[in-house]
């Protein structure tokens, strides 16, 4: 972990301290060797989090797009007691999970039930043939475009992604450049997002990373629910508001608009 508590405060680890963990109360000492991120971890090799996994470089650059202290959230389940760290909670509550490690599905489902309101954050470059996967599946004929440049329709996703992402109920954002790669490549640059299945369709949506990180910081959601058509009365527009299942639309309106200014000016309302 990033954080432990001395004094009350968050502070990360530095050599030769002592703090207490965040989520059991229990002492933890900081780790600050050469070959691995400084942090904290708890005296013996058990962690009070099942879901803990030891943090990459890769997760902490991810984090480091959000500020600290939404980072390493402890959120608890008063009607199961079950309390976990998410390693991103935004202040609009969403949480975000970066997952370099393999998970078994049956976690992956947990977590999932767990935050509700999630998206997963994929290192693609941890196995070899990740991406190499990846790119012959969209060099083919598995990728379907759509009137939307930015999304796609995929044919046998088993052949593109890994299996136990397929079947998420929250988007999955595949992250395929890794510290060492040419930051040029700009299918490396990108994300590439599994939106949950719709009428039996795998749906992937092109995302740039910067406007990643813009909506996660500004909006509850990756992607707004379509409104309903607006119905008038007396001159006036009424907004109705969308329902849970209605379809989502690709991407929020800034996504696709160039920026001519520079500067970013939602147009839509928020819900």
């Amino acid at each position: 972990m990033r954080f432990a508590l001395i004094d009350n405060k968050r502070v990360e680890a530095q050599p030769k301290q002592q703090g207490i963990c965040p989520i059991c109360s229990q002492p933890v000492i900081a780790k600050c060797g050469d070959k691995k991120v400084w942090h904290w971890a708890h005296r013996s090799n058990a962690s009070c989090d099942s879901w803990w996994e030891p943090e990459t470089e890769w997760h902490r650059n991810w984090k480091n797009n959000y500020p600290t202290e939404w980072q390493e959230t402890v959120l608890f389940d008063e009607q199961t007691e079950e309390k976990h760290i998410a390693d991103v909670r935004t202040i609009h509550n969403l949480v975000i999970e970066f997952q370099h490690s393999t998970i078994k599905q049956e976690e992956r489902i947990s977590r999932e039930k767990f935050y509700k309101n999630m998206l997963w954050v994929v290192d693609g470059t941890r196995l070899k043939n990740d991406y190499p996967r990846f790119l012959k599946g969209k060099e083919s004929l598995f990728f379907t475009k759509t009137k939307n440049n930015n999304v796609f329709i995929v044919e046998f996703p088993d052949e593109v992604f890994p299996k136990n992402w397929l079947d998420s109920s929250v988007p999955v954002i595949f992250d395929f450049l890794d510290l060492s790669t040419d930051s040029s490549d700009e299918i490396r640059k990108t994300l590439w997002c599994i939106v949950p299945k719709q009428d039996g369709k795998t749906f992937v949506v092109k995302i740039q990373r910067e406007d990643f990180i813009k909506v996660t910081l500004n909006y509850p959601s990756l992607f707004q629910p379509k409104p309903k058509p607006s119905s008038i009365q007396h001159k006036q527009k009424i907004i109705l508001q969308p329902k849970r299942n209605m379809h989502r639309e690709p991407l929020i309106d800034w996504i696709q608009r160039k920026q001519d200014s520079g500067k970013w000016k939602p147009r839509r309302k928020k819900w």
